[in-house]
């Protein structure tokens, strides 16, 4: 949902040899910098917000497709993991063929899979057509970043980013919000499908104006394109993610767990063969030496936990609100908001206090991260079927908090020791890390919770016995006429709840064909009892998946004992170095 904030923006005034070189080959016609700079905001701006706008959709596209909750997973995750292999390669791409030509393929492309994801008639179609999005957003992404860069002089360039750092800041806020407010408003009666069709006259509007307005640059020695390592580290991560998306719908057979197996052997046989590139001298598309600083794998591996954890809270939680409470999107976009606002004051004061802090500014963000997850756990357990927005509003907002604080001097301190020359190809790593890290925690996390779902589901029900036999003998059913309406209750839940496809109806949740008046004060006792056990089952699940995630927090907290001891005028130095040689976030 906040999937770039705190991405630290220029500083220095004075350029760098890095900088230097990008800016080599200028475009003719730079007289309209701001006016370059709206028009690749508004393509950022409409990516990011497609990010958080999903994930307060999920419910009604579950209800709209008939989709199981393993393809709303890949709904979420198949756009991460397609925007992670494909990023360091649009970067290059437009270093060697033209930044405005790439950026306008990417924002068409996105405008168009934006198109078709909105005119799916199948969760699998609809899957496609995000795999699509995440790709294009590869292509279109990073050239923001080069296009500030060589647009504006080093002078210019701090305000200029630190404006991409609000349109961020913003997007993350109004995503949820904006989403909320389509798929309640159901234009034309088309529910969720306007949260990705808004995206086409926005779309539109960046493609006519980029080809009128951005000045085409290049860079002078842009490196050949590592083609077959895109191929392995895009097999190896769709053979890793597929069997933890799909295990619980399938039985995890034991295929799958080969294919995941396999997975991993083709990620290793991409490490060997990057080796390989690089020393022949060909630019690969991860510098394998940089394995050697035990401060940036301490720091990848961090971002993989990190975002891992972070991401999926936003489905889940999401889930929880419509699926278990009931609550319209509009009011789930709502309830988020906190989490935004606080991430935003987080990343503001973070930027303040972090280079004095170091590493700890990390550990304190961290802290007060977890502080919130668990905060949000306790009033999910406190309130139960009563929980109102105004419960979690302050745990959500010292969550935003602490991520705030966390993310915004997350990969400056990371990268504190990498050689300057390294840390163009340093940041695109993390960078891609933090998507690939997204997709699998989506895929971990959510098959962890919608497999609670299942079996936590007779835990549900045994608490709503009693209280259901009671208002059956107040109807005078007793006995063995009860004990049959209880059976019929719990194993009609149970059935439902470990379904992979919410939508469907068992079998035992079936009614008679042709009831009986007298059922009807039943029926109601047993909805009204089955409503109380939703609650409590998707209670109960969030509150062990929060626990999840902060445990995945803490463990963040000793991978930063890892991280280079920097702090102060060191930091800053190389803060300021480090982002005129980065040029995607």
């Amino acid at each position: 949902m906040l999937p770039n904030v705190g991405r630290p923006g220029p500083g220095p005034e004075v350029e760098t040899e890095a900088a230097s070189r990008i800016r080599k080959e200028p475009a003719a016609g730079t007289a309209h910098p701001w006016l370059v700079l709206a028009i690749v905001l508004t393509a950022a701006f409409m990516q990011l917000v497609d990010v958080s706008i999903v994930t307060v959709a999920v419910t009604s596209i579950q209800d709209g497709l008939d989709a199981g909750y393993a393809q709303v997973q890949w709904v979420l995750a198949g756009y991460t993991l397609a925007f992670a292999v494909l990023l360091v390669t649009g970067s290059e791409l437009g270093d060697r063929f033209g930044r405005k030509r790439v950026f306008l393929l990417g924002t068409a492309a996105f405008t168009l899979a934006s198109l078709l994801c909105g005119a799916a008639g199948n969760a699998e179609t609809l899957i496609a057509a995000r795999l699509l999005q995440g790709l294009a957003a590869a292509l279109m992404y990073p050239q923001v970043y080069a296009v500030i860069q060589v647009t504006f002089p080093p002078r210019r360039r701090g305000t200029a980013f630190g404006i991409l750092g609000g349109v961020i800041g913003l997007a993350a806020i109004t995503g949820p919000l904006v989403g909320g407010l389509l798929i309640q408003a159901d234009l034309f009666g088309w529910t969720w499908r306007p949260v990705f069709l808004v995206n086409i006259p926005v779309g539109l509007l960046a493609v006519v104006l980029a080809a009128r307005f951005i000045p085409e640059s290049l860079a002078t020695d842009a490196g050949g394109q590592d083609l077959m390592g895109v191929l392995l580290v895009t097999a190896g991560l769709a053979l890793l993610v597929y069997p933890l998306v799909q295990g619980r719908e399938l039985g995890w057979p034991a295929h799958l767990f080969a294919m995941a197996g396999a997975g991993v052997a083709v990620l290793a046989l991409f490490g060997l063969y990057e080796r390989r590139r690089e020393g022949r001298g060909r630019t690969p598309l991860v510098r394998t030496g940089l394995f050697r600083n035990r401060g940036f794998t301490s720091g990848l591996l961090l971002i993989l936990v990190f975002y891992g954890a972070f991401l999926p809270f936003f489905l889940v939680f999401s889930v929880y609100l419509q699926s278990g409470l009931g609550y319209s999107a509009l009011r789930t976009g709502v309830a988020v908001l906190p989490y935004a606002l606080g991430s935003g004051i987080g990343s503001g004061v973070s930027v303040a206090l972090a280079p004095r802090l170091g590493r700890a500014a990390l550990q304190i963000g961290l802290t007060v991260l977890i502080a919130g997850t668990l905060g949000v756990a306790w009033a999910v357990h406190a309130w139960g079927t009563g929980l109102e927005t105004r419960h979690v509003f302050l745990p959500l907002l010292v969550a935003g908090l602490g991520f705030g604080f966390t993310v915004t001097p997350l990969v400056t301190l990371i990268l504190a020791r990498i050689p300057l020359a390294d840390a163009g190809s340093a940041s695109g790593t993390l960078t891609t890390a933090q998507q690939i890290g997204s997709s699998i925690g989506i895929a971990v996390l959510g098959a962890f919770f919608f497999g609670l779902l299942g079996s936590q589901a007779d835990a549900a029900t045994a608490d709503e016995v009693p209280g259901l036999r009671a208002e059956l003998a107040a109807l005078h059913i007793t006995g063995d006429a009860a004990q049959d309406v209880i059976d019929a209750f719990r194993s009609c839940f149970h059935d439902r709840a470990a379904a992979t496809d919410p939508t469907a109806v068992p079998a035992s949740c079936r009614p008679a064909p042709a009831p009986a008046p007298a059922d009807a004060p039943v029926r109601q006792i047993v909805e009204a009892a089955t409503t109380r056990a939703l609650h409590t089952d998707f209670a109960e699940s969030l509150q062990r998946t929060l626990l999840l995630q902060a445990v995945l927090f803490a463990g963040c907290l000793v991978l930063v004992l890892a991280l280079p001891k920097v702090r102060g005028r060191e930091l800053s130095e190389f803060e300021e170095k480090s982002q005129d040689a980065t040029i995607i976030g």
